[in-house]
């Protein structure tokens, strides 16, 4: 089992930036490739990024490529999403998730086996 615990959500204008955090427990986290994804209403969930277990490799959505950065710290068994220059179509629940399935991409929410319960970003223009 894996616990994921997100934070940092909040209002905001846009350009602004906001950092959110997620804290996981329950297994070896430095193993666990993590995602981003999020969810505005009446749209389906969509990837934002992910990180690899090393941190080595990262992935990003196109729509968020070089205002967004993933990042973790395995020793606080944390991952972190810095967000820049925002914009009002970034506003969404956004949730870490932890990926656990292989069968297909780690851009699809289906790899992924453990979620947190979300944060809200809103972003004011």
């Amino acid at each position: 089992q894996v616990q994921l615990v997100e934070s940092g959500g909040g209002l905001v204008q846009a350009g602004g930036s906001l950092r959110l955090s997620c804290a996981a427990s329950g297994r070896t986290f430095s193993s666990v490739a993590m995602g981003w994804f999020r969810q505005a209403p009446g749209k389906e969930r969509e990837f934002v990024a992910a990180i690899t277990g090393s941190g080595g490799v990262t992935y990003y959505a196109d729509s968020v490529k070089g205002r967004f950065t993933i990042s973790r710290d395995n020793a606080k068994s944390t991952v972190y999403l810095q967000m820049n220059s925002l914009k009002p179509e970034d506003t969404a629940v956004y949730s870490c998730a932890a990926r656990s399935r292989y069968y297909g991409s780690i851009y699809s929410p289906n790899d992924y086996g453990y979620w947190g319960q979300g944060t809200q970003v809103t972003v004011s223009s």
